[in-house]
């Protein structure tokens, strides 16, 4: 471009005649100049001699160019990189020095500690195998004493209330081809629980295994006597009767009944607060796909009193029926329908007369048998024993080994030979 070739403009040297010819400044703007005034103005003017004047050199010709300080920090624009090397520069110091004042002079932030609550994990249901029915229960239930209530069985005592709820039940014959239950309570507590009627010997033996207080109404004249002679834990309704209570809708003496609270607080009473026994060994349910004994039938003295049981697949339970009809329980309505159903044959002989006239039974419960066990719509043939009073029952396969039951209800009824057992699939 022409502004990049510009000559360099130089300072003109002045020649001796250019000096010679210097003009004299003006007069005071005055009308009128003295002498002295005139003479003055005519001697300064006077140029000097040539050979006086000093030598011109090129640092006269071009005089120093002075920088002031805003020229300094006046910035390039648009800037160079300098100019944001400053900036940036500029920045980092302003912020340090911020930053410096804010932390030494503001006010110190207090620490403050976060308190981290964690949700408390949700404990686990914590159960424990029943002893007397395998059921999964609270560790506090086998702490509790077993009850067992003697049962009437008679066309005037049906239907019942309570068998439903048994954790085991034992069915015999009492007198006169009448059968009777024994109720054991422990997982479940019926408030009504009935009709109570009268001991039996055999039945108080069965109990003794399970530790049990022994609720009844009198007894026979072996009863009676066996609960004193053996130290049994005796709930007789006729030393006991606050515990007890008759109903209105029916006649005596099928009308007593009771509750589990008014025997646990009788036993409470008496210092019966648990029971030490051995359970029946247990396993898990296993129904199977090809049952062989789908239909049972018990004999025990007639159509009225002989038991029946029907398979039912989708419980894998045992509908009981007795008197050609569903044995229903009154607390609930439903019919019984018992996880385990065992036939052990006992050997039975006639005791002495009742009152009316029939014979007592008497089973001999203390021994050993022929048992069937039906259960996941099976039939299991072994042995019972029952060594003592207190003894435990236990059943064996035909190899010896413990036969292991469901957990439920176990009902064992009590027959006289192999041939009052029947079952078809």
């Amino acid at each position: 471009m022409d502004s990049d070739f510009r000559p360099i403009k130089r300072p003109v040297r002045p020649s001796p005649s250019d000096t010679a010819q210097t003009s004299k400044p003006p007069l005071p703007n005055k009308s009128f100049h003295t002498p002295e005034e005139v003479a003055a103005v005519d001697d300064i003017t006077t140029p000097a001699p040539l050979a006086e004047l000093p030598a011109m050199t090129d640092e006269h010709l071009s005089p120093k160019k002075t920088t002031s300080w805003r020229d300094k920090f006046r910035l390039q624009w648009p800037p160079g990189q300098k100019e944001w090397l400053a900036s940036a520069i500029v920045v980092v110091v302003c912020g340090s020095i911020i930053g410096l004042v804010l932390t030494h002079t503001g006010p110190k932030p207090v620490a403050s500690a976060i308190k981290v609550t964690k949700p408390k994990p949700v404990p686990k249901p914590t159960t424990v195998p029943s002893t007397l029915t395998g059921l999964p229960v609270d560790p506090s239930v086998n702490q509790r004493p077993v009850t067992g209530v003697m049962i009437e069985n008679t066309t005037f005592a049906r239907p019942q209330s309570g068998l439903g709820q048994a954790g085991v039940v034992f069915e015999a014959i009492a007198e006169g081809g009448v059968t009777r239950f024994l109720a054991l309570f422990q997982d479940t507590a019926p408030s009504n629980i009935g009709p109570v009627r009268s001991a039996r010997p055999y039945y108080i033996q069965w109990a003794m295994g399970f530790d049990a207080a022994y609720a009844h109404v009198g007894g026979s004249q072996d009863g009676l006597a066996d609960i004193k002679a053996w130290g049994v834990k005796d709930l007789d309704e006729f030393a006991n009767a606050g515990a007890y209570h008759r109903i209105s809708s029916r006649a005596a003496p099928h009308n007593m009944y009771t509750s589990i609270a008014a025997l646990n607080q009788l036993e409470t009473s008496k210092g019966y607060t648990t029971s030490n026994f051995t359970g029946f060994p247990r396993k898990p349910e296993a129904p199977s796909k090809t049952p062989n004994a789908r239909s049972i039938n018990l004999t025990l003295s007639g159509p009225v009193y002989n038991a029946h049981y029907d398979y039912n697949a989708a419980t894998n339970s045992y509908n009981r029926s007795e008197g050609g009809a569903p044995h229903i329980d009154a607390n609930t309505n439903q019919q019984i329908s018992p996880k385990v159903v065992v036939a052990m044959v006992v050997p039975m002989t006639r005791g002495a007369l009742d009152s009316s006239g029939a014979y007592y039974s008497n089973y001999a419960s203390v021994g050993s048998g022929a048992v069937y066990v039906f259960q996941d719509g099976l039939v299991t043939t072994g042995q019972w024993s029952k060594p003592s009073n207190t003894a435990q029952i236990t059943l064996t396969d035909a190899s010896g080994q413990p036969l292991k039951l469901n957990p439920g209800q176990t009902w064992i009824t009590a027959v006289i030979a192999n041939n009052d057992v029947s079952y078809s699939p």
